[in-house]
């Protein structure tokens, strides 16, 4: 466990990067938490440690020791089948929380990459949930996020087992929408952190597919496409292709 941090010992980026001071503390931690326990939080996580695009938080098969929220940047996670093939299974932006896979195996079950530069707070499970035995709050959030990660991959079967390639380009742009719009960011303009090739992997299309899709939808005047940068201009086009798969 680390050290308290010490106000007078403390540099700028260190009371900057602590949790009680964090932008994204509301989507990472429970809302509520004392002045006390979010010292003990404090404490307990390595904050704002940087990672390079490209570089590997963890690899498959990897010994479990810590969880990751993301505090900046975007990763993507992927398993490698018998043939080579790499398979994305998510993505994950700022204020989520990645590595949850290895809690049941104690292994992780898949790579995890940085698409960007960015940051990442650890969290050493098992000093992790012991202080979430004390602080019940603390322990029902870490539940609340383990079942969003679950209904998140009950939306990726439902993209892969009942959407047409339109359908399912399309639940993943306003997906990407929703959750900026989470963190404060524009919720039509955004720019796509990874690849046409990653996303045909994650929702099970070709890179042809995808980059044909995406020209469609800029016909038919639902987005404005210009290398990376996405500008949803008719999302309710958008839902109404996403809807009318649900209802059939």
């Amino acid at each position: 466990m680390l050290a308290p941090i010490k106000i007078r010992d403390a540099s700028l980026k260190q009371i900057r990067h602590a949790c009680s001071n964090c932008s994204l503390r509301e989507l990472c931690l429970p809302v509520g938490l004392s002045r006390d326990e979010m010292k003990q939080v404090d404490q307990l996580v390595t904050q704002g440690r940087p990672i390079r695009r490209g570089e590997y938080l963890y690899r498959a098969g990897q010994r479990f020791h810590s969880i990751y929220a993301v505090r900046l940047g975007f990763f993507k996670t992927s398993v490698i089948s018998e043939d080579g093939r790499e398979q994305v299974t998510g993505f994950h932006m700022n204020g989520e929380l990645m590595g949850l896979d290895a809690i049941s195996t104690t292994r992780h079950t898949c790579d995890a990459v940085a698409l960007e530069d960015g940051e990442i707070c650890e969290l050493p499970f098992d000093d992790f949930e012991s202080l979430a035995r004390r602080i019940p709050a603390l322990q029902h959030h870490l539940y609340r996020m383990m079942s969003r990660e679950i209904v998140r991959d009950h939306g990726v079967m439902l993209l892969l087992g009942n959407m047409k390639a339109e359908e399912r380009i399309a639940a993943f742009l306003l997906n990407l929408s929703e959750r900026f719009e989470q963190r404060g960011y524009s919720h039509s303009s955004f720019h796509l952190r990874m690849t046409r090739e990653e996303i045909g992997s994650y929702l099970g299309l070709k890179l042809e597919t995808v980059s044909r899709t995406l020209s469609r939808f800029q016909e038919q005047g639902l987005v404005k496409v210009q290398n990376r940068l996405i500008n949803l201009t008719d999302e309710a086009g958008l839902r109404q292709l996403v809807s009318s798969c649900v209802r059939d």
